[in-house]
C-alpha cells in the first residue's frame, strides 16, 4: 500500500502492516520511542507485567491470563506468532481485537510510521507497528485491568522494551535466535536480562548457572527483588497433569491439575501462580483459591502438544529449538511410550536437525520421520533437513499438505502422528485441518 494512502478495511489493516516485513529485525529502540511519542505514550498508562524466555512465554501468559479472568480482571495479552489469526496477537479476556477497532488502531498508526521512514532511522518494521497498534488499542480503547506484554524476541532490544512493567518475568533461557542474540547461553541471557527494570520485581525460571548467574546479578546490580524457581518458591510434578506448589519453604504444598500437558508446563503454571501472589497489591485484593484452582486446569495455549483428535491421537506442539524438542521427546515418552509415532516436521533454515533431534535418538521411542517444507520465507528444505537428521527413520514429504491428509488417513489404533518444528507451520497447519474437516 503506498504511502498516504489510507486503509479501508480489517484486511487492507492486515496487508498494510504484513507488507512492513522486508524491514525484517532491526535492533535498536528509537523507531518505538518516536512512534509513541507521536500517540501521546500509551505505554505509560498501562498496568503490564512483561514475559521473556527462550520457551514457556505464550503458556505462562496464558496461566496467569486464567487465573486472573477466572478472579473478574479484565486482561490484555500480546502474543507472538499468531496461530489461527492475525488479530489473536493482540486480546482482551482471550478475545481477539475486532475488526474495527484493529482498522482505527491502523489508522492512527499508519501516517506515523510513514513519518519515520522519511527520518534517517528507515521504516519501523512490522513487529515494532504492531507493538504500537497493541499500546495504542489497550491504553485507549480496551483499557484492560492488567496486560501481560510477551517479547517478541530477546529482550534488552525489543520492541516491547519501552514498558515500565509492574513485574518482570523470565520462563526459561535456552538456545534459540542464536544468530540474533549470541551464541552462548551467558549472550542469550544478557538479552533476555534486559528486560530488568531497576526496583521492579522479577520471577525467573531460568535453569542452569551460567543462565540464571547473568540474571540473579542483573537484578542485584539494579535493585529488582529476584524470585527464582525452585529457590524462593517451589514447584513438583507428579503423575500426568497434577503437580504441586509451594510459595515459600516451608509451608504446605497446594496441588494442581494443568491445563496444559507436561511437566514443563508446571513450571509455567508455577511462574504464573508467584506472578499472581505478586500482583496483589497492585491489582488490590488477592487472587482467590478457587480462581487459581479453576484458571491452571482450564488453560489451553494452541500448538503447545495440543491433542487435537484423541483416536487415534495427533498432537500439535511448537516445538522449534533443542530445549522444546526435550520437552516434547519427555511428553510423548510420559503419554505414548507404547506407541507407533509418526513425525511430520517443518523448520526455518537457521535450525540443526543434528542439536533439535538429539533427545529423539536415545528416547528408546519408535519414531519415524517426514521431512517437509512450507510456505514461508525463512522456512528450510526438505532434503537440507533430511540429510541433517541423524534419525534412521526418515523420509522427505515434497508436499506436506498431501503428506498430511495421507499420513491421517492411514493412522491405526496404535499409533500416534505428531506436527511438529516451527509455530509458524503450525498455524499453517492448523488451517489446513480446519479446510479438511469441513470437506469430510
Amino acid at each position: 500500500m503506498k504511502a498516504g494512502m489510507e486503509v479501508k478495511t480489517a484486511e487492507e489493516a492486515v496487508q498494510w502492516v504484513h507488507s512492513l516485513l522486508p524491514f525484517g529485525i532491526k535492533p535498536g529502540l528509537k523507531r518505538m520511542e518516536w512512534m509513541l511519542e507521536a500517540l501521546g505514550h500509551p505505554e505509560q498508562r498501562l498496568t503490564a507485567v512483561h514475559v521473556a524466555g527462550t520457551n514457556g512465554k505464550g503458556s505462562t501468559v496464558s496461566f496467569l491470563r486464567h487465573i486472573l479472568t477466572a478472579d473478574g480482571f479484565s486482561v490484555g495479552t500480546f502474543t507472538s506468532p499468531y496461530i489461527e489469526q492475525f488479530s489473536e496477537r493482540i486480546s482482551v479476556n482471550g478475545v481477539p481485537i475486532s475488526d474495527h477497532d484493529l482498522l482505527q488502531a491502523a489508522k492512527r498508526l499508519k501516517p506515523i510510521v510513514e513519518e519515520v521512514a522519511q527520518s534517517d532511522l528507515g521504516s519501523p518494521t512490522e513487529f515494532e507497528v504492531l507493538t504500537a497498534m497493541m499500546f495504542y488499542h489497550f491504553a485507549e480503547v480496551a483499557k484492560p485491568d492488567i496486560c501481560l506484554i510477551e517479547v517478541g524476541l530477546g529482550g534488552r532490544l525489543d520492541s516491547t522494551n519501552v514498558v515500565m512493567p509492574i513485574l518482570s518475568i523470565i520462563t526459561m533461557i535456552g538456545h534459540d535466535h542464536m544468530h540474533i542474540l549470541g551464541d552462548t547461553l551467558t549472550e542469550i541471557a544478557y538479552e533476555k536480562a534486559g528486560i530488568i527494570k531497576p526496583g521492579v520485581p522479577v520471577i525467573s525460571g531460568v535453569e542452569g548457572e551460567e543462565a540464571y548467574t547473568v540474571i540473579s546479578e542483573t537484578a542485584r546490580q539494579i535493585g529488582s527483588p529476584l524470585h527464582q524457581l525452585n529457590e524462593t518458591f517451589f514447584v513438583e510434578s507428579l503423575q500426568g497433569r497434577t503437580f504441586t506448589y509451594k510459595e515459600e519453604r516451608g509451608e504446605e504444598a497446594v496441588r494442581y491439575q494443568a491445563g496444559l500437558y507436561g511437566a514443563h508446563q508446571h513450571k509455567n503454571a508455577a511462574l504464573a501462580l508467584k506472578a499472581v501472589s505478586l500482583l496483589s497489591n497492585s491489582l488490590k485484593r488477592q487472587v482467590g483459591k478457587e480462581a487459581k484452582e479453576t484458571g491452571i486446569a482450564n488453560t489451553s495455549w494452541p500448538g503447545r502438544f495440543e491433542i487435537i483428535q484423541v483416536n487415534p491421537p495427533i498432537v500439535l506442539d511448537g516445538a522449534h529449538n533443542e530445549e522444546g524438542f526435550l520437552a516434547l521427546t519427555t511428553a510423548l515418552q510420559e503419554r505414548f511410550s507404547d506407541k507407533n509415532i509418526y513425525v511430520l516436521l517443518a523448520s526455518t533454515k537457521e535450525k540443526d536437525m543434528n542439536v533439535l533431534l538429539k533427545s529423539f535418538t536415545t528416547s528408546g521411542l519408535e519414531v519415524a520421520f517426514s521431512f517437509t517444507s512450507f510456505d514461508f520465507h525463512r522456512a528450510a528444505n526438505a532434503e537440507d533437513l533430511f540429510n541433517q537428521a541423524p534419525v534412521k527413520r526418515k523420509q522427505v514429504a515434497a508436499d506436506w499438505q498431501k503428506a498430511l491428509k495421507t499420513m491421517m488417513e492411514n493412522l491405526g489404533e496404535q499409533d500416534v502422528l505428531v506436527v511438529t518444528g516451527s509455530l509458524y507451520f503450525i498455524s499453517a497447519v492448523r488451517q489446513s485441518l480446519a479446510s479438511y474437516k469441513e470437506g469430510m
